[in-house]
């Protein structure tokens, strides 16, 4: 029998890959569309019941929101390689090392991110043309929602923590419960109390305050390396630097990307209130089907990386295919379900047409095509598994930011319809995907040359 607390490690270095990817990504995509279905609670109880103009509001702050969450979700990369990385070569007596080091790094990040979008708060919605109607209740909302990324972030650390042994489902537990507690305070609070988006924004908090109390709880009642206790909070140098290797690329590629969408915003911005509430209720949509290609691109980083410590370039590439396969299936799967009921979800989350027909547009024209985020995503994370983040990054950043803004400035000033300015995701996505799929394969043939030397 297994001792108290001990980890449960899955073997990602030996037998069959599919299952396991599989057994890997399902927890996790389920974790992510579960997190988005009780933030979706959000955007529906404000439509349904604080109105259009407070829907606008917070659909405003979408885009100052990802730029956020994606450097979150970016910046935790680098902890799950390099704590697999760890695994893989067999080097467990520096992992509670490298873990204290990850969460102690986390938490002080976390207070200096708050502080800093508590301050640009003003000037990225005016950036971004957020209409005055709705200026004061916006930044209402996004000064409260600030208070929880300290939280935000020491969950998706410890998270990160988690999947580097092959735990994907004490995460997903934690976030139905915590996300349980959000939809449910979003009534209480907008229904009963009439707080509007204030009250959406203080559900959402305590509900990060919750899922990072879970998941450093668990942490701390191991018995393994796995261990967390607050007394051996300290931050290695060595081990941060290994860390941020990783980290601050994919961080900053997933702010960036973020960033070219505030520009995007901007042109939405320019449609009205209708447009904006509509883009909103529709980026819900995305957010679910792109949760399904991010987990296989975690299950890459996550494999590749312990395979790659341990050696097995072979298996590196098997891990590769598999997640683009399965990454681009079972995303489009999503997506299709999506296409054939389009009118029943959109109408969850407004009884407005106009709101409604603008939020259709946007999902035929990229919710239908998610799918093509696998590429980039999996291509990116295999290259990180292997060490290699600043590349992908890169070419991320040409494909969003640059491209995204040359296509403002040329198609879209040319046509300049709501239509058009939707086409630029997938187009996008596909620059990035092809140009990301070649420097994997110069690589890739780079690692074999030297692992063959090495041979010799």
């Amino acid at each position: 029998m297994a001792q108290a607390g001990k980890t449960k490690e899955m073997d990602m270095l030996n037998g069959g890959l599919a299952g396991k990817l599989i057994l890997f990504s399902i927890p996790l995509a389920a974790s992510s569309i579960l997190q988005q279905l009780f933030n979706s609670a959000d955007v529906a109880v404000v439509g349904r019941f604080a109105g259009s103009q407070a829907l606008a509001a917070v659909g405003s702050c979408v885009a100052l929101v990802g730029i956020f969450v994606n450097l979150i979700v970016g910046l935790s990369v680098g902890p799950n390689a390099a704590l697999a990385n760890l695994i893989g070569q067999d080097k467990r007596e520096k992992i509670s090392g490298m873990l204290h080091t990850i969460l102690t790094f986390g938490a002080i990040l976390g207070l200096i991110l708050m502080v800093l979008g508590l301050v640009t708060a003003r000037l990225i919605l005016s950036v971004s043309g957020t209409p005055d109607s709705v200026m004061d209740q916006a930044l209402l909302y996004i000064r409260i929602y600030f208070i929880c990324i300290p939280f935000m972030m020491v969950y998706n650390f410890g998270a990160a923590i988690l999947r580097s042994y092959g735990d994907t489902r004490r995460p997903m537990y934690y976030l139905i419960v915590s996300g349980t507690v959000n939809v449910i305070l979003n009534l209480v609070l907008v229904i009963c109390f009439k707080l509007g988006v204030a009250g959406v924004a203080i559900a959402t908090v305590i509900s990060n305050v919750i899922s990072a109390g879970l998941v450093i709880l668990c942490l701390h009642r191991k018995s393994d390396e796995f261990q967390f206790r607050f007394e051996k909070m300290h931050i290695e140098k060595q081990d941060l630097m290994k860390v941020l290797q990783i980290s601050i690329p994919a961080g900053v590629q997933g702010a960036i990307f973020a960033i070219s969408n505030v520009f995007i915003q901007s042109g939405i911005n320019s449609f009205g209130e209708d447009a904006i509430a509509g883009s909103s209720l529709a980026l819900n949509f995305e957010y679910f089907t792109y949760d399904i290609a991010s987990a296989f691109a975690q299950a890459a980083v996550t494999f590749t990386s312990q395979n790659y410590g341990a050696g097995n370039l072979k298996r590196c590439k098997k891990i590769f295919w598999l997640c683009m396969l399965f990454g681009i299936a079972f995303t489009e799967v999503l997506s299709v379900i999506f296409m054939i009921w389009d009118d029943f979800f959109v109408s969850i989350y407004t009884v407005s047409e106009t709101v409604a027909l603008y939020g259709l547009i946007r999902m035929h024209h990229v919710c239908s095509l998610e799918g093509l985020t696998a590429t980039y995503e999996v291509e990116s994370a295999a290259l990180r598994g292997m060490g290699k983040s600043l590349e992908p990054s890169i070419i991320t950043i040409l494909g969003t930011v640059v491209f995204r803004m040359i296509w403002l400035v040329t198609v879209f000033k040319l046509v300049p319809t709501y239509d058009m300015l939707m086409n630029v995701y997938v187009a996008s996505w596909i620059f990035t995907g092809v140009a990301i799929f070649i420097v994997y394969v110069h690589h890739m043939k780079r690692e074999e040359g030297r692992m063959g030397q090495q041979t010799l």
